[in-house]
């Protein structure tokens, strides 16, 4: 597909996030979803209208929809907090793009029928005709299943390409990460070695006046990759007896040298969005010298380091997973790092 070789912006837009967690009926939840997808049209309507029709990209916080599952068991938040591909709520976000002319990216919690004991944490493209562009599924995740817990059949099921997808736009080479995983570089080169030239990060993450581990990896994944960062977070979250603004501000766009292009202060905003130069990034990737990062890696050298992996795959093959699974699995993992004498 060619690209679009003006510039165009793109937004993180800044919304509060309303948890479905207090519902006891799975049908009320998905009725507090499907209101909040129709809030979110309108402010992307407004937004769009405000910062000029040039407005192409926009991007949503993490679990914008529901929240975090906070206590439930894996089978109450798969009724309760999940959604289906062919949910209704996916045809409203579909609708929100194709209504609004845009590509739309957020981050929502699937049901997927190969896996009917889990649920993943999946991040979407979807393109402006109303087709969704990309699926990526978090490979990094705490308290949450991800494709590298049932990695034998995952890639049975969708391919190797599917962990770690790029969708060729004419906006650019888009990628998703999701949350925490811009502290891990390794996701971010691994997509910016399969084309990836924008990152789009869903994030809900602690808003503070001082330099936070996720705002400072979000300057160094831009650098490192020579990509643009457009990072979302929420607008505080309700529902819970945390208080609301813990995760509050600092949705950004990262330009590809590091660059903070705006920033957004608390609450919900429309602040965060600039303007995307991709033939400029393109031409930045061409040009010879000691910032042309990609061009220098020498992975060879790191590949037996990287092949002595730590974490092990597939320990949730045919198992429904509890949330003491996943400290349980960190344990052991400590364990073997102290082995190998890795960490005294």
């Amino acid at each position: 597909m060619q690209p679009n070789t003006l510039p165009y912006k793109a937004l993180a837009l800044q919304v509060s996030t309303e948890s479905v967690n207090q519902f006891k009926n799975p049908a009320d939840a998905k009725n507090k979803m499907m209101q909040s997808v129709q809030r979110i049209h309108s402010q992307v309507k407004a937004s769009k209208a405000f910062i000029g029709q040039d407005l192409q990209l926009v991007v949503l916080p993490e679990y914008f929809l529901s929240g975090f599952p906070m206590g439930e068991t894996t089978e109450e938040w798969q009724e309760k907090g999940c959604i289906h591909p062919a949910d209704e709520i996916y045809g409203a976000l579909k609708h929100l793009a194709e209504d609004c002319g845009i590509y739309l990216s957020g981050n929502v919690y699937e049901l997927d029928d190969h896996f009917k004991h889990l649920y993943f944490q999946t991040s979407f493209i979807i393109n402006p005709s109303g087709a969704i562009e990309l699926r990526y599924r978090r490979l990094n995740s705490m308290y949450a299943a991800t494709p590298h817990d049932v990695l034998d059949e995952y890639i049975s099921v969708y391919g190797a390409d599917s962990l770690f997808p790029v969708a060729k736009t004419p906006l650019g080479n888009l990628a998703c990460l999701a949350s925490e995983e811009i502290l891990y570089p390794e996701i971010a080169r691994c997509l910016a070695l399969r084309g990836a030239e924008i990152f789009l990060h869903h994030t809900s993450e602690v808003g503070s006046l001082i330099a936070t581990p996720k705002n400072i990896a979000k300057m160094a994944r831009a650098i490192e990759n020579m990509a643009y960062v457009i990072s979302a977070n929420s607008a505080g979250i309700t529902g819970y007896s945390i208080p609301a603004a813990s995760t509050d501000g600092h949705s950004q766009i990262v330009q590809y040298e590091g660059i903070k292009l705006c920033e957004a202060g608390f609450g919900e905003s429309m602040v965060a969005n600039a303007t995307i130069h991709l033939a400029a990034l393109r031409e930045h990737r061409k040009r010879p010298g000691m910032s042309n990062y990609l061009s220098r890696q020498r992975f060879e050298l790191f590949a037996p380091t990287y092949a002595q992996s730590v974490y092990p795959a597939n320990t949730l093959n045919s198992k429904t997973p509890s949330r003491s699974h996943y400290i349980q699995q960190q344990q052991s993992v400590i364990a073997a790092l102290q082995q190998k004498g890795i960490i005294e």
